[in-house]
């Protein structure tokens, strides 16, 4: 049986973990609204220079997605964090697999796409 003191560390570590998945999960929303507000940013420039782009359009689907994205791991931290303690507490603890795998494969896409889009706007910049 873990000492009192070796328990109290899974803990620590465990609430590092959350944290450090929080902040991952603010800077995506951030993130996010930076894209969002950048489709606005781009048509007021074309404006001023006399083209004119109609809608702020995949920019903002984008930058929705991404603000989507950041809640969603705010919340699968949240999950995780209580998994874990319940699973420390009981002496049965299992890594994370499912939750990791989707999240590595959704950030993934979310930069291919957002590599797409960039290339496809640049000609505009």
């Amino acid at each position: 049986m873990p000492e009192p003191k070796d328990k109290a560390g899974d803990h620590l570590a465990n609430e590092r973990t959350f944290l450090a998945w929080v902040r991952t999960s603010i800077s995506v929303i951030v993130f996010g609204f930076v894209v969002a507000k950048f489709g606005i940013t781009l048509r007021q420039f074309l404006k001023l220079q006399g083209q004119s782009k109609p809608e702020s359009g995949l920019s903002l689907a984008m930058g929705i997605a991404f603000i989507a994205m950041g809640v969603f791991m705010a919340l699968a931290a949240m999950l995780r964090y209580r998994v874990t303690l319940r699973r420390l507490e009981a002496g049965q603890f299992e890594p994370a697999r499912g939750i990791v795998v989707f999240l590595g494969i959704v950030a993934a896409v979310f930069g291919v796409v957002l590599a797409v889009y960039l290339s496809l706007t640049a000609h505009a910049l």
